[in-house]
């Protein structure tokens, strides 16, 4: 079988045992949106490699510096780059948000993007992906985070943790990780998914020296002989 198309209804079992047992470790989860979906959509630009702690930080510096997004779409770019600059990649980041507000404004009229929930997933995301600078993960965030859509987004610890317990194949890119992952996880559960293998990938699955003696997964896990 082609590592790049994993059987999808074996995949989902694999799936279905891992939300099971990570559930058992970590606890329940619950959806609650975190901003409106252009303010998600700000935060997730600035949250581009660097750490929570930082796009969090840089996050509130904007929104406290600006009053409302189109003051920030409106603003001096070098005053924007001033206000994210803890978030790193000023220089690019703050252009990237300005083109994209402007984007939303002339598409849209506003910043309310609350009517992407009320198309089909597929076209919702299409819709966010015409924005200069948005690419599959960025539009998922937007989508889950915010609208409670089953969107996937995949980190790179999802995409480390998937590849490790053969969810998806070795040759598959992230890009193409977003799509595999979607359709392998039953719609309801996509939320809580994406926070058990963050929390598993940070926790225990680490990039080097994974904690396999301490992973409830290491069972039927296919590369835990590696380490």
């Amino acid at each position: 079988m082609d590592d790049t198309n994993l059987n999808v209804r074996q995949a989902s079992t694999k799936v279905e045992i891992v939300i099971d047992i990570l559930g058992q470790e970590y606890g329940p989860v619950e959806w609650e949106p975190r901003y409106d979906p252009a303010s998600e959509l700000v935060y997730t630009i600035l949250s581009q490699n660097t750490s929570d702690v930082n796009s969090e930080r840089a996050f509130k510096s904007l929104m406290m510096k600006f009053s409302s997004l189109d003051d920030i779409a409106a603003a001096d770019v070098e005053e924007v780059e001033e206000n994210i600059h803890s978030g790193g990649l000023a220089k690019i980041k703050a252009p990237r948000i300005q083109g994209v507000l402007r984007e939303i404004k002339r598409e849209v009229g506003s910043y309310d993007l609350n009517f992407l929930s009320k198309m089909k997933l597929k076209e919702a995301k299409t819709w966010l992906r015409r924005l200069n600078g948005i690419g599959p993960k960025t539009a998922a965030i937007v989508l889950c985070f915010s609208l409670g859509m089953p969107a996937m987004p995949v980190d790179t610890h999802i995409f480390r943790v998937s590849k490790r317990l053969g969810l998806i194949g070795e040759k598959v890119n992230v890009d193409r990780a977003h799509d595999l992952l979607e359709s392998q996880v039953a719609p309801e559960k996509v939320f809580a998914f994406h926070i058990y293998l963050i929390t598993h990938g940070r926790q225990v699955c680490k990039a080097q020296r994974p904690r396999c003696g301490q992973c409830v997964l290491a069972s039927s896990c296919p590369s835990r002989a590696s380490f």
